[in-house]
């Protein structure tokens, strides 16, 4: 199993998990999409998935060049912030917040919903 496969393995949607949500959509012009992306893979490789309480984290790129969503999942919001407080990813954040804007939510998993299609890219 590679890496990167291993790391997808770990993020489970579902109601039953009790687990916390970060959603953040950052905005950015679609010439610096990929630097935010590095940036934002830099920072949680390298302390974010290090935190106590830190359970999984996916990056998104929107199609149009101008999102990149984060969706992590915590097993607490102390751990959460926590996290927040501690300055080692600080300086791939604030690069970050120099080239996009971005806009945080916590939550909780409520429901899922699955379709017949996701039987058939599981297989």
């Amino acid at each position: 199993m590679s890496a990167a496969s291993a790391r997808a393995s770990s993020a489970t949607i579902s109601p039953s998990r009790k687990l916390v949500t970060l959603i953040n959509v950052f905005t950015v012009e679609p010439a610096n999409q990929r630097q935010l992306l590095e940036l934002l893979g830099r920072a949680t490789e390298t302390s974010v998935r290090h935190a106590p309480g830190f359970i999984s984290a996916s990056l998104h790129r929107g199609l149009d060049g101008t999102k990149v969503t984060m969706y992590a999942q915590w097993r607490s919001v102390e751990d959460y912030q926590a996290m927040r407080e501690n300055p080692a990813p600080l300086p791939y954040l604030q690069q970050a917040l120099a080239i996009a804007t971005f806009d945080p939510g916590i939550y909780e998993v409520v429901e899922t919903y699955s379709g017949a299609a996701s039987v058939e890219i599981a297989t």
